[in-house]
This record gives C-alpha cells, sequence and structure tokens, in this order.
C-alpha cells in the first residue's frame, strides 16, 4: 500500500508524528518564547504532514523538523511587529520544566528565560540556526538544509548567535548559588531592605516587568544597582502584603510564584553571575500566569 493512501497510512504517519512532537514542541517554543504560539505551529505542522505525499519521506522526523522551523521563522518575523507594539517590556512566556525538563531537546541549552529573551533580539533565521546546533545537535549540513542556505553560511549564522549571547550574557552561578541569591533577594524584597538589596544586585542588574498593559508594571527597564534597589523598597509595601510565595521550576531553573489566594499575580526569574543578580525578570501577565498555572496543574 501506498503511504499515501488508506487509514494504515494515517496511523502511521499519527504515530511517527506523535514520536517527534516534543521536538517539534521544542523547536518552536524556542524560537517564539510562547507555549501557546509554539503550540499554534506544532498543530500547523501537523495538518501540513497529513496533507504531504508521505511516499518519498525516509525521514518523517527531519521533515516535520524542517516544517516546523520553516513555519516558526514565518512566524517570528510577523511577531516581531506585534511585539513592537507590545505595551511595555515583553518577556518569554515561562512553561513548567519539572515535568519535561528538556521540553523535547538533549540538553536545556536555549531554555532559560533569560537566553530565550535574547534570543528574541536575533533575526529569526539566526535564532533558528543556534537552536537546531546548540539545543538539538543537528550538525551543520542538516540545519542548512533546513534552512534552505549553505553549510558556510549556517556556521556563520551559528557563531553571529553565540557572539551575541556571550556579550550579553555572563557566566552564571551554580544551581544552589542561583537558589540561595533568589532566596536571599525574595526576603529582601519583601522588606523593602534596601542595603540587602543592594548587596545582592550587580552593579548594571536590569529588571524588566511584563504586565502586557493590563497590571501597573513598569513600562521601561529599570537600570542599575541604585535605581533598581530603591525602585523595589518602593514597590514593597503596595505589591508583597497578602501575598503568598511558592518555589517552582520555570524553563529549567528555580522561580518563584507570588500567589494573591489562588490566584498568580507574578512569577519572578532571575539571572545570577559572580557579580550577582543581573537581571530580574517579572512576568504580570494574566494571560501567560494562567498558561503557566495550566502547565503546573496538568
Amino acid at each position: 500500500m501506498h503511504a499515501g493512501n488508506g487509514t494504515s497510512s494515517l496511523d502511521q504517519a499519527a504515530r511517527e508524528f506523535t514520536a517527534a512532537r516534543p521536538r517539534l514542541f521544542g523547536i518552536a517554543y524556542r524560537m517564539l518564547g510562547s507555549a501557546v504560539e509554539a503550540e499554534d505551529i506544532v498543530q500547523e505542522a501537523w495538518l501540513r504532514w497529513q496533507n504531504a505525499d508521505r511516499t518519498d519521506i525516509r525521514e518523517p522526523a527531519a521533515f516535520l523538523t524542517t516544517i516546523t522551523t520553516r513555519l516558526a521563522i514565518n512566524f517570528a518575523q510577523s511577531a516581531r511587529v506585534r511585539r513592537e507594539a507590545y505595551i511595555g517590556p515583553w518577556l518569554p512566556e515561562p512553561i513548567d520544566t519539572s515535568t519535561d525538563p528538556y521540553v523535547g531537546a538533549e540538553k536545556k541549552e536555549a531554555l532559560e528565560l533569560a537566553v530565550l529573551f535574547l534570543l528574541e533580539r536575533l533575526n529569526p533565521t539566526e535564532r533558528a540556526a543556534y537552536i537546531l546546533r546548540e539545543a538539538f545537535d543537528y550538525p551543520y549540513k542538516q540545519v542548512a538544509t533546513m534552512l534552505e542556505t549553505s553549510e558556510a553560511n549556517c556556521r556563520q549564522l551559528v557563531s553571529r548567535a553565540r557572539k551575541h549571547l556571550a556579550d550579553e550574557h555572563r557566566q552564571p552561578v551554580s544551581q544552589a548559588d542561583h537558589r540561595r541569591l533568589m532566596e536571599a533577594f525574595v526576603s529582601a524584597a519583601q522588606t523593602g531592605n534596601l542595603s540587602q538589596l543592594e548587596e545582592l544586585l550587580a552593579n548594571d542588574v536590569v529588571s524588566y516587568a511584563d504586565g502586557g498593559g493590563v497590571r501597573g508594571a513598569s513600562k521601561i527597564p529599570v537600570v542599575g544597582r541604585d535605581h533598581v534597589s530603591k525602585y523595589l523598597a518602593a514597590f514593597a509595601p503596595r505589591f508583597w502584603p497578602d501575598t503568598s510565595i511558592r518555589w517552582v521550576e520555570a524553563n529549567s531553573q528555580p522561580a518563584v510564584l507570588v500567589l494573591h489566594g489562588e490566584n498568580p499575580v507574578a512569577l519572578l526569574s532571575i539571572e545570577t553571575s559572580d557579580k550577582g543578580i543581573d537581571r530580574l525578570m517579572w512576568v504580570l501577565n494574566p494571560t501567560k500566569l494562567s498558561h503557566y498555572m495550566a502547565s503546573l496543574n496538568n
């Protein structure tokens, strides 16, 4: 029977797709920084796979990865325009990785919120080349085929992406130190303890609050130890009373979920180095929080 005909071939197609699905989601999520958009891309890839002539496709997983990557590149190009109209800083939508730590990858590469945030500044093709090579270990030759470019250009794209990340992203501290810094930070932030905050923050720290225009979040990033610590101290009496915190995992790192009763108010993630806390990322956008809560409760 030809692969393109009959129910059994569709069953086979569904099995092949199901096997590839975690990886397809992992690629699309890293490309777009949004689980919801990644799900849309994966769904579109499934429709295309159903309608493809599968007779001559020898490697379904490679074919599906190529479709997904190209769909994500196209989507990222239009997403850039939408994000320019976004109110305040845009942060990636966090996902709970405690149950699936790799989100379809062999390693946690390009999964941390801070890295996804930096990848967003690359053009979509550079981003795709970096993700396929660094997170999924595809050989350059295969990445070049998927991106319809030369192998030499592909190496250049990955090298540019690596350089951009290295320029913006210091060497992180160990997981234990990261957790310790975060615990100390939450304690100092809750009490608005200025001197403790100053001790924990790197000199060039940046605090980003993604409220999506819905909450009273700062619409511009707050920059520098002095400004950030004063801002947090002033913010403390309005923000922390009547809240509880829950330690969670987001994008393979410890994060703090701030709750008002059962309702999420914020998800806080930090980026750390030997200089202290380099970036504070506050996700306050209710839509992103509700998606995260749904992933947490599954």
